[in-house]
């Protein structure tokens, strides 16, 4: 009987860059910028730039600038300053299993702290679930009509089967 290491990392999704990243000093959430390589997407066969895989050497965001928004730390008579994030190395808590060019790849738990006293993790992976052609041949009827009555399988089924064939 072989027994695997569970990972903190199970279950969670890898970070693409049209996700978006948050401080815990802050008050914006950028998006982040894959600058390590534009080579290897998640779960897309377009190649959009939106689902670059984002890596421990990935450290820009975009917007630019004050991609935070409004540092805490930095307090003024009339709010805040501006952020003016820096990091302090490399993003931490990187999935070490799958790498990218030699580059650990980033996943919801990963973290990356600023020098100003911020740590910034992730907010949203960017990833979305979308239902395959395969998915609905394979759902049960009664399940789903009975989860969302508005719904008839058959029907709908069949309108898969057909914009299947119209794809040929």
């Amino acid at each position: 009987m072989s027994t695997q290491a569970s990972s903190s990392h199970d279950g969670k999704h890898f970070v693409v860059q049209k996700g978006k990243a948050q401080c815990n000093q802050g008050n914006q959430f950028p998006q982040y910028k894959v600058t390590a390589h534009q080579k290897h997407f998640w779960n897309d066969s377009e190649g959009s730039a939106d689902y670059l895989a984002v890596t421990e050497d990935d450290l820009q965001f975009n917007p630019p600038g004050p991609s935070f928004g409004q540092c805490k730390l930095k307090p003024t008579s009339g709010g805040y300053l501006p952020c003016s994030f820096a990091p302090a190395g490399k993003w931490q808590k990187t999935y070490e299993k799958v790498k990218i060019m030699g580059k650990s790849c980033v996943t919801e738990i990963s973290e990356l702290q600023c020098v100003i006293g911020g740590k910034i993790t992730v907010k949203d992976h960017g990833q979305r679930g979308e239902m395959s052609k395969q998915n609905v041949k394979n759902a049960d009827n009664k399940t789903v009509e009975h989860v969302n009555p508005l719904v008839k399988m058959d029907d709908f089924k069949e309108t898969v089967e057909e914009s299947e064939i119209d794809a040929y």
